[in-house]
């Protein structure tokens, strides 16, 4: 009886245990990402962002409720007619700061408030303000604190909306993630200069497409990563458009020193063609 209570203990220990690991969005890309920060030279494309102030009064401040206990935060573009269509909003590594607001605003706008745009929070209201800090908040943010809040986000939106999500840098990797947890909610993709998910399997549970925008001087995500995700996703049976630029990691950022507004222009007209043909 002794070893019979035993075994079931373990066995249960085990159950536990693997919802735990599979509960998470795909840790490894986080993971990659995290440990690209502790190099110089990848910590040295991103410029410190130049100072921006937010002055639009469209967007609002707004706390719901995570799966862990702890509310999650973001910032809201509530469309002007109830709707069940969303689009999730994911922030560089900086944090959710000014200039984010500001994009989720230019999107809301193009979109013509026809969509409810909901900036992500993705670090419990800090911001960094220097590419030093940052990287220290993205190797200690907690991999299941940003399951709970994609599954916040998720969960605001409602079981019948129509979820597309877009983010840049560290977002970028993040929007990915994110439309893999929406399910069959996921409309699409945009990811700026984010880490791919490597895993085939995982892709091939994506709903819909995807929209990839990469920096062909990006010292950070090199070209190899590139393709080996264009490989994954054609392995996965998934459509992928992949768009490049001659310009460096953060271009598209009107607060980063190295901002390309050419660049920034062409790779926007085909991300929002993107989503007002999977949204609208």
């Amino acid at each position: 009886m002794k070893k019979l209570l035993i075994i079931l203990a373990l066995f249960c220990l085990a159950v536990r245990t693997s919802a735990q690991t599979h509960a998470c969005c795909n840790t490894d890309a986080i993971t990659e990402f995290a440990n690209l920060t502790n190099r110089e030279d990848f910590r040295m494309v991103h410029k410190d962002p130049l100072p921006y102030t937010y002055t639009g009064a469209a967007g609002t401040d707004i706390s719901f409720p995570a799966p862990d206990g702890t509310p999650a935060h973001g910032f809201l573009f509530k469309a002007k007619k109830p709707t069940n269509k969303f689009l999730l909003v994911y922030q560089e590594w900086y944090g959710l700061n000014d200039y984010i607001k500001k994009e989720s605003e230019k999107l809301y706008d193009d979109l013509s408030g026809t969509v409810n745009v909901l900036a992500v929070d993705l670090y419990d209201k800090y911001v960094a303000t220097n590419r030093e800090d940052a990287a220290k908040k993205v190797r200690a943010v907690s991999h299941d604190r940003l399951d709970a809040i994609m599954q916040a986000a998720l969960d605001y939106a409602g079981k019948s909306a129509r979820i597309a999500t877009i983010g840049w840098c560290f977002g970028g990797g993040m929007a990915l993630q994110s439309g893999l947890k929406n399910g069959s909610q996921n409309v699409g993709v945009v990811m700026y200069y984010g880490a791919p998910e490597r895993n085939v399997d995982r892709l091939k549970t994506l709903n819909a497409p995807v929209l990839a925008v990469f920096a062909d001087k990006d010292d950070g995500l090199d070209s190899s990563l590139v393709q080996a995700f264009e490989k994954n996703m054609q392995a996965a049976g998934k459509k992928l458009t992949i768009k490049h630029y001659n310009a460096g990691h953060g271009f598209a950022n009107p607060s980063n020193p190295i901002y390309d507004s050419e660049a920034t222009k062409d790779a926007y007209k085909h991300a929002i063609a993107f989503l007002r043909k999977q949204l609208l």
